[in-house]
């Protein structure tokens, strides 16, 4: 969306069938099993959740949010580096040119995000695959690099899973 024209203003149909489109596709998800460990809406805000088990990090959990022309999706990556804040900086910087409709971005207390957004009108059950699946992979691919510059004095890379 960024440096384009804006999505149109979508009307209030569309914002309740996307919201029905996430409900629903969130249900499936949740069905599925792992890596989805829970998922959830906000009672008072057109928001839900998707909590997946990742690799190296835990737990990544994914933010929906419709807003009123696009669905703006949010993941807290990482606190706001201790060390070598620069080059923690510059490597997450580096990683956007291969994101596909994701971007590194600082968030409140400079800790990193994922963001992004698409299209009201574009939101379905691919999409959000593409976007949930994009999003942990982006946080799996990134994090003991990342972790391992901006903590240098406490974090220890793990190994990995099976």
């Amino acid at each position: 969306m960024s440096g384009r024209d804006p999505a149109p203003l979508a009307t209030e149909e569309e914002l309740h069938a996307c919201a029905e489109r996430i409900e629903a596709w969130a249900g499936e998800r949740l069905a599925d099993g792992p890596p989805v460990l829970a998922a959830g809406r906000d009672p008072d805000a057109a928001r839900w959740f998707m909590r997946l088990r990742g690799v190296d990090k835990d737990v990544v959990t994914v933010w929906l949010t419709v807003r009123q022309r696009t669905l703006f999706h949010d993941t807290q990556v990482m606190p706001a580096p201790e060390t070598a804040r620069e080059t923690t900086f510059a490597y997450l910087l580096r990683r956007n040119a291969s994101l596909p409709g994701i971007r590194f971005a600082l968030g409140p207390e400079d800790a990193v995000h994922l963001v992004g957004e698409v299209p009201v009108a574009r939101v379905d059950a691919d999409e959000l695959d593409r976007i949930v699946g994009g999003s942990l992979a982006a946080v799996d691919d990134c994090w003991d690099t990342a972790m391992a510059l901006g903590f240098a004095d406490t974090y220890r890379r793990r190994r990995r899973r099976g």
